[in-house]
């Protein structure tokens, strides 16, 4: 699968689950599985339960999606300069 076809979305954090896997709340209403990325894992940036995410989801199950950014409270989003 080429990285191009991956959808990117904003949610929000809703719930805790066990196994690194979060429930988030998608911009659209939707609440889908996440889990973390493995570069969040290796540089340990903790999520928490309200926190802006982005998640990369794919158009083969848009129930379960990847956590690849936390929004800092005052900061830009990636890309943003």
């Amino acid at each position: 699968m080429a990285k191009e076809e991956l959808l990117e979305m904003r949610g929000q954090v809703v719930e805790l689950l066990p196994n690194a896997m979060f429930r988030v709340r998608l911009e659209n209403d939707h609440e889908i599985l996440g889990h973390t990325a493995g570069k969040m894992r290796k540089n340990r940036i903790r999520v928490l339960v309200g926190d802006e995410v982005l998640v990369e989801l794919t158009p083969y199950d848009l129930t379960k999606g990847r956590i690849t950014y936390r929004f800092m409270p005052g900061r830009g989003g990636p890309g943003s300069y």
